[in-house]
């Protein structure tokens, strides 16, 4: 996984940069839960399917990953894996590998409140892609 944070006042921010759009994605997706909690400490013991619109890629990848902190924030549920089964500009569809949190196994690192508009891009590059995203925490 290829992603770096970003300094970013009272916030967290993270750059990815991947050689596909679904590894793109993937990516965020792990970067934001290894803020969360420490994934080496989750088995994936249960899945869930879900389907994310977006008008854009940027929508897309917001969208994608607020459904994401809504399974932490209202159903306890810690993201192992995520594996993007069909993405394209508008959609995507996925399957997530979780475990529901436990306070003796699980060490929360981060509450992260939300996934912000605030400086996030979507953009091909010569090598592949790369995103910024924004977390307020």
């Amino acid at each position: 996984m290829a992603y770096t944070l970003i300094d970013h006042t009272a916030d967290i921010g993270i750059c990815v940069t991947e050689t596909s759009i679904k590894d793109l994605f993937e990516t965020a997706a792990h970067a934001m839960f290894e803020q969360i909690t420490e994934p080496s400490k989750l088995s994936g013991t249960h899945t869930r399917d879900i389907h994310i619109k977006g008008i854009d890629r940027p929508d897309l990848l917001i969208n994608w990953l607020r459904e994401l902190l809504w399974c932490w924030t209202i159903d306890n549920c810690l993201i192992k894996q995520v594996v993007i089964n069909k993405i394209d500009n508008s959609h995507l569809s996925a399957k997530l590998s979780y475990d529901k949190f436990d306070p003796q196994t699980h060490e929360i690192l981060k509450d992260i409140k939300a996934v912000t508009y605030h400086g996030a891009s979507v953009e091909e590059t010569e090598d592949g892609w790369e995103a910024t995203i924004i977390f307020d925490v």
